[in-house]
């Protein structure tokens, strides 16, 4: 349950840069799902429904400038900063979890 900042720089232009704060890593990782989903329904604003891979997910992950995240740290009073790839593993986990689960 750590305090988790997202930054996230999706095009060349610097007024597109981002951040968000959410209060466990978890909230962080399911919000880049949202961020891609949101994504689809504006490409795609007929389809009632829409899927994804985890393949699809992370092209879009890698099509960013930057992302990364602020998770902090009780143990030293601080944030430690993670980066795409990391994310990208967090991320495959929690898929892996929810389908183990399912």
């Amino acid at each position: 349950m750590s305090h988790t900042v997202l930054l996230v720089h999706p095009k060349k232009s610097p007024q597109t840069r981002t951040y968000s704060e959410f209060k466990t890593l978890d909230d962080c990782l399911e919000a880049v799902c949202n961020i891609y989903e949101e994504h689809l329904k504006r490409k795609y604003p007929n389809m009632p429904t829409i899927t994804y891979d985890v393949k699809q997910l992370f092209d879009f992950i890698d099509s960013f400038v930057d992302i990364c995240c602020l998770v902090y740290q009780k143990s030293t009073d601080s944030y430690s900063p993670y980066g795409r790839e990391w994310i990208k593993d967090k991320i495959y986990e929690q898929f892996r979890h929810a389908a183990i689960n399912n």
